[in-house]
């Protein structure tokens, strides 16, 4: 890919329940490349599952390590699907738009309730007593920030989302 490409990575950005993980898998796969999850970098790092560091040293800590973690990332012709709270990182941001291509993984608030049910256990970054709402309203315009390509991806199949990402990579090779 590096060859037909301009960039070596493709970074995936987005709310829990986006779909970042299934979709950087399958198009890691249909493209050839290799795939990175930084939350399992994350608890590589760290040892634990990212609800332990949440529970033992609060969302601010786990945040502080997703900074790093994206940072410090060595990887080349790459699908990175990211946490959801490494957009509140301007130093995470520059770093993996320094990598790679950012691409948003967009879904409703609606969409993002019913695939997300176990926001208790699931190593959110979020003050205690957030809700998934006030989450999402407070990630949106950062999402919108960082995005250089967003895909909507509510209606769609995995396949298509990841078909019209190839697509719009493609296309936007000159951003």
């Amino acid at each position: 890919m590096s060859t037909l490409y301009a960039f070596n990575n493709l970074v995936l950005i987005g709310m829990p329940g986006a779909g970042k993980s299934t979709i950087g898998v399958l198009l890691a796969k249909a493209l050839g490349l290799q795939f990175v999850d930084t939350d399992l970098e994350i608890q590589r790092l760290e040892g634990r599952l990212l609800q332990s560091i949440v529970d033992t040293q609060g969302h601010l800590h786990l945040r502080d390590v997703e900074c790093r973690v994206c940072r410090e990332l060595d990887c080349a012709n790459s699908v990175i699907a990211t946490g959801g709270s490494v957009v509140y990182s301007p130093a995470a941001m520059e770093a993996l738009a320094s990598k790679g291509r950012i691409i948003w993984l967009a879904v409703p608030l609606e969409e993002i309730e019913r695939r997300v049910d176990n926001i208790g256990s699931r190593g959110l970054a979020r003050s205690p007593g957030q809700s998934l709402k006030d989450l999402y309203h407070e990630r949106q315009p950062l999402y919108q920030r960082y995005a250089q390509i967003t895909v909507h991806c509510d209606r769609h199949r995995p396949d298509e989302v990841v078909a019209e990402i190839i697509t719009r990579v493609a296309g936007n090779l000159a951003l």
